[in-house]
């Protein structure tokens, strides 16, 4: 019987410290001595770093959204004026060996 009860006991422990880990690993709030909400303590550096994290984060959305902006342009190019663009690029081809046959040697 004795096993039984330190086995329940020693279970019990490790899964209030691994839930107690868990709540300060995600910033969740713990419980005091009388239930009440008791918050991990933020220190300076964690709040400058949260500040650099989010201006690095509104930095990148914005490229973000230029590079989807950018991305439309080229999509539009390509499928708007593709088989135009081909044809013009052959009629330049033409014309350069038009050109050059014209020359004498």
């Amino acid at each position: 019987m004795t096993p039984l009860i330190v086995t329940v006991t020693v279970a019990g422990v490790a899964g209030w410290v691994v839930t107690t880990w868990l709540r300060v690993r995600h910033g969740y709030p713990l419980d005091g001595a009388w239930g009440q909400a008791v918050y991990p303590k933020t220190s300076t550096a964690e709040i400058e770093r949260i500040k650099l994290l989010s201006q690095e984060n509104a930095q990148l959305r914005a490229e973000l959204g230029a590079v989807k902006d950018r991305l439309a342009n080229v999509e539009r190019i390509v499928t708007d004026s593709g088989f135009g663009l081909t044809q013009q690029i052959e009629a330049l081809r033409l014309d350069r060996s038009a050109v050059d046959d014209r020359r004498p040697q």
